[in-house]
């Protein structure tokens, strides 16, 4: 099978499986990202064992589950403010265990532990605000249409940088990277955003052109982001859970840094 019609088909099956978990419940919306936060933190802390780093993994992503969670709880109104107050004594609890494991660089593994419920369990927690509206019901749209242009710009701007890129956006860090690519990409998603807006009449198209330029522009950063990463360890993918595509990290590694921008947006227009 060549490897473009193992990416096809893998994106397809992707695309569908993340779809169908945001549009269909509140239930099988919390599945999809606890998972993905599971996947993403295990392939973070995985790659940083090559640097003879070693995080805390199972407590980790054990902590990172709770802070998902504590958010979910507090923004369907099941639990109050007060469940975010357990996080403390678990962020304590990372201290406290490396201190007991006697490695020779502490403070480093302690770094990434908090790297990863920082920049996976913080960012995608914002996910709960977007979904759930001031009545508590569940409104799974605006989430959908982020995704939407997320993906869109994504493939639109490895389309016009096969066809037309010359210029490299940051060599030093992603070759292939191109800055046609990258305006290519932005303009068409400002223009999908009107067919979003059509769809998804939550937000006006001017909004949704916004959202395409926020999930263009932070999610190039969220990309190099962690192409940088791998590449200081040499590493091309951090995963292979998703053939021609890498790992979970690989796929969500620009939602990480676009998600909690929209979230600020959303709440800057409401």
């Amino acid at each position: 099978m060549s490897n473009l019609l193992q990416r096809t088909i893998t994106g397809i099956v992707f695309l569908t499986i993340v779809i169908t978990a945001i549009a269909v419940s509140k239930i099988t919306f919390l599945i999809l990202f606890l998972l993905i936060i599971i996947g993403s933190m295990y392939e973070l802390f995985v790659l940083s064992s090559k640097e003879s780093i070693t995080p805390l993994k199972i407590y980790g992503i054990f902590v990172g589950i709770i802070i998902f969670l504590a958010n979910y709880f507090y923004v369907n109104n099941i639990l109050s403010a007060k469940c975010f107050l357990l996080i403390i004594p678990l962020i304590i609890g990372v201290f406290i265990i490396e201190l007991y494991r006697k490695s020779e660089q502490p403070f480093t593994n302690i770094g990434f532990t908090l790297l990863g419920l920082l920049y996976i369990a913080v960012s995608l927690s914002f996910a709960n605000y977007i979904v759930i509206d001031d009545q508590l019901n569940y409104n799974p749209y605006l989430l959908l249409g982020f995704f939407f242009l997320m993906w869109s710009y994504d493939t639109l701007a490895y389309v016009f940088g096969i066809s037309f890129g010359k210029h490299r956006l940051f060599e030093r860090i992603s070759p292939k990277k191109s800055w046609e690519g990258f305006v290519g990409g932005t303009v068409s998603t400002i223009g999908i955003a009107y067919v979003v807006s059509l769809i998804f009449p939550e937000l006006r198209f001017f909004d949704w052109a916004i959202v395409a330029i926020i999930t263009s522009v932070a999610g190039t950063f969220g990309d190099l982001v962690e192409s940088s990463f791998k590449r200081s360890i040499d590493e091309k993918d951090s995963g292979k859970l998703l053939p021609g595509h890498g790992g979970v990290l690989d796929r969500f590694d620009a939602v990480l840094f676009a998600l909690p921008l929209f979230f600020v947006y959303l709440q800057l227009i409401r």
